[in-house]
């Protein structure tokens, strides 16, 4: 672990794994079709495995890393699928080993001129380097519940969000991507959820916990209030999306 690691996610691990959102399939189709060889891919903060699991369908190894351990211990399994505890920054891998290096909602942590000297140490020539993030989630279709939501996010834990959470929201526009990008599509994110999800999804946030830490109580239940009077009843669903942008790159 570096000494630069902010752990916000270790005490959370379990829920984390369980309420965070899939990304669809069509991003790592999207993926794989960059690469010109598909034997082995590095997974760089998997966090709970998400990506890693759906990358282990298109490559021959994946090799996923996380600086948290806890995290590692709860993370989606496949046979194809070596978990180790690493930073970003030095991933233990071999040079030139790799055909595709990834990130999924972690660039924001990172030391950025240390890991992109890392990906660029493991990959093979031509090997691909692809990060993403994705938007806070809205519901389209739902206005009241959108509304309901977002209030619970910016006001209720507007002050303990830290400060790399902004990097999310402008989709990495201001963190530095100094390559030759590939032109990548524009993803969503698309569940169908209640308020037994939306809770589970908050309660899975470092700000949530920061919160309950700083104040001494839970937070979830007054959005659940919040979003079972903008619904109307306990049991509807709605539309979610997230918003997914890619940086990618070629070296």
């Amino acid at each position: 672990m570096s000494a630069g690691f902010k752990d916000h996610f270790s005490g959370s691990a379990g829920t984390y794994a369980e309420a965070r959102p899939d990304y669809p399939d069509i991003l790592f189709e999207w993926l794989a079709a960059q690469c010109r060889a598909h034997d082995r891919v590095w997974d760089c903060a998997t966090g709970n495995g998400q990506a890693a699991v759906a990358l282990a369908r298109h490559f021959g190894q994946v090799v996923a890393t996380d600086a948290s351990a806890k995290q590692i211990e709860a993370a989606k399994q496949a046979p194809n699928i070596s978990y180790r505890v690493a930073p970003a920054e030095a991933s233990g891998l071999e040079d030139a080993c790799c055909d595709l290096v990834t990130v999924a909602q972690a660039l924001h942590w990172f030391d950025l001129d240390a890991f992109y000297r890392e990906a660029r140490r493991v990959l093979k020539p031509g090997g691909v380097l692809a990060v993403w993030t994705y938007a806070p989630l809205h519901a389209p279709e739902d206005p009241a519940v959108d509304e309901a939501f977002r209030h619970f996010q910016d006001v209720t834990l507007g002050p303990w969000w830290p400060m790399e959470h902004d990097h999310c929201r402008n989709g990495y526009a201001d963190l530095d991507f100094p390559f030759e990008r590939i032109t990548a599509p524009k993803l969503v994110i698309e569940r169908h959820w209640g308020t037994r999800e939306l809770a589970a999804y908050a309660a899975s946030w470092s700000s949530t916990a920061a919160f309950r830490k700083s104040e001494g109580h839970d937070p979830i239940p007054e959005l659940v209030t919040a979003l079972e009077a903008a619904w109307g009843e306990p049991e509807k669903r709605c539309r979610i999306l997230w918003d997914i942008t890619i940086h990618a790159t070629r070296l």
